[in-house]
């Protein structure tokens, strides 16, 4: 019998991930915001989408806020959620403000998320949410495209 060569470890590279946090609670909305990352995410590669859903502020103070260790490249930001609390109880300033775009349906809430230093805003549109989801794909690819460029780490 003849003799087998060697079967050599060839350690494969940890994947490359661009982290997504959502903070909402309509499913619907949430549906077309993951039809827009699916999307997207091909003009991003070699990374890859690791997308969280959270849909109420309880699982942003017990699973976000109170780990820190997270980190995440964009956050989605809702304002109010079905328990009549709000995501904004999210600490937006250890994240990075750069990183949220927030995402209400209601202008004053995008204005208080700017007047804390949120940079983007996408505001939702029940009446049209395909143009909303369509809108973040765009705006989360601009973000996020020169970022794919940059040279592999090992």
């Amino acid at each position: 019998m003849p003799k087998r060569a060697p079967l050599l470890f060839v350690p494969k590279r940890a994947p490359l991930l661009f982290k997504i946090l959502i903070l909402e609670d309509d499913l619907e909305a949430a549906s077309k915001i993951l039809n827009a990352l699916y999307r997207t995410e091909p003009y991003l590669a070699p990374y890859d989408f690791d997308v969280t859903l959270l849909s109420t502020f309880r699982s942003v103070e017990t699973l976000i806020n109170d780990h820190q260790k997270y980190n995440f490249d964009i956050i989605l930001l809702d304002r109010d959620c079905k328990l009549n609390g709000s995501f904004h109880i999210l600490d937006m300033e250890h994240f990075g403000l750069d990183k949220i775009i927030s995402i209400s349906s209601k202008p004053e809430w995008n204005q208080l998320a700017q007047a804390r230093g949120v940079k983007h805003v996408v505001p939702k549109s029940f009446s049209d949410l395909d143009a909303f989801a369509n809108d973040i794909g765009t705006l989360i690819l601009n973000l996020l495209q020169d970022r794919s460029k940059q040279p592999l780490r090992n």
